[in-house]
């Protein structure tokens, strides 16, 4: 019979583990609220919406979100768990931030009905390479002045990979973070003493945990996340050899164009340089004429 690991507990930054917390009143009031710096007893409302946008035509390109939120003044919050590095993340992020803007008014109804949309993007990389900053909010601003346009959009980013080693903040955002960025049970335990929001999650996460159909869920998903890293790792490799392969034979026909350029130099032929160097006549006439139209390799 197989040893059930009574110590097992999922990661927040799995998705589906993200989504379970979020799905937690409490939990939701209290993550919120470290987002918009506030006190948790001030929202009074949060209600789950469905994840996946309007599509108006046929062609219009799906979006399914992690978590979507309104608050009780019909302002949206979308928060996304993104483990594995996305190279246009900025464009996914405006992409689906549009989406839910754009989504709040039905035909014909005025835009003063808008109300704010907020992107949470929670990064178990980093996305940001200059700096060590691992939470900042970007919203529309005068290029000159740095004066708001609009409080309408926003944007938060927040990189657990930049998390200092210890505590040392006292900001709710940055515990908040360093809780969906734990890896063991001691961790979780840990931040949980420091936030009745935050001890609430660690009991969600422990429920989630001893849920069996949960757990399958959870480990599927793992799964195929450690499957989608171990191809864009094996990608990148293959495309590091074909790098170098392709720096080799430049380097070498390099090298023949040098020696090329000499022997024309001494009134050699086409046919007999080839010859000298065991090329196909071919490779030496292309190169001969690279060397005569002034040309370059790329």
């Amino acid at each position: 019979m197989e040893k059930k690991n009574d110590n097992f507990i999922m990661l927040p930054t799995v998705d589906i583990c993200f989504k379970g917390l979020m799905s937690n009143p409490k939990v939701r009031r209290g993550f919120i609220a470290s987002l918009l710096k506030t006190d948790p007893v001030s929202i009074h409302d949060t209600m789950l919406l469905p994840t996946e946008l309007r599509q108006e035509y046929s062609d219009d390109k799906l979006g399914i979100l992690d978590v979507r939120v309104m608050m009780e003044d019909k302002s949206q919050i979308d928060m996304e768990m993104q483990v594995a590095y996305f190279e246009n993340w900025d464009a996914r992020s405006l992409f689906y931030l549009s989406r839910i803007f754009t989504d709040q008014l039905k035909r014909g109804e005025p835009y003063d009905n808008l109300k704010k949309c907020i992107h949470v993007s929670i990064l178990d990389f980093i996305y940001f390479n200059d700096d060590e900053k691992c939470h900042r909010t970007i919203c529309f601003c005068d290029e000159d002045s740095g004066k708001k346009y609009t409080d309408l959009m926003e944007i938060q980013i927040l990189e657990l990979k930049k998390l200092p080693g210890s505590i040392q903040s006292s900001e709710d955002i940055i515990k908040w973070m360093r809780f969906l960025g734990g890896k063991n049970r001691k961790e979780f335990e840990d931040m949980a003493k420091t936030d009745e929001y935050i001890e609430e999650a660690y009991k969600e996460l422990e429920k989630l945990s001893a849920d069996e159909r949960a757990k399958l869920e959870y480990e599927a998903r793992e799964r195929a996340i450690r499957d989608y890293n171990s191809q864009m790792n094996s990608a990148l490799k293959r495309g590091e050899l074909k790098g170098i392969e392709k720096g080799r034979a430049l380097g070498e026909r390099s090298k023949l164009r040098e020696l090329t350029k000499k022997k024309m130099d001494k009134g050699l032929t086409i046919e007999e340089i080839a010859g000298m160097f065991e090329e196909d006549v071919e490779t030496i006439r292309s190169i001969v004429e690279e060397i005569q139209g002034g040309h370059t390799d790329r």
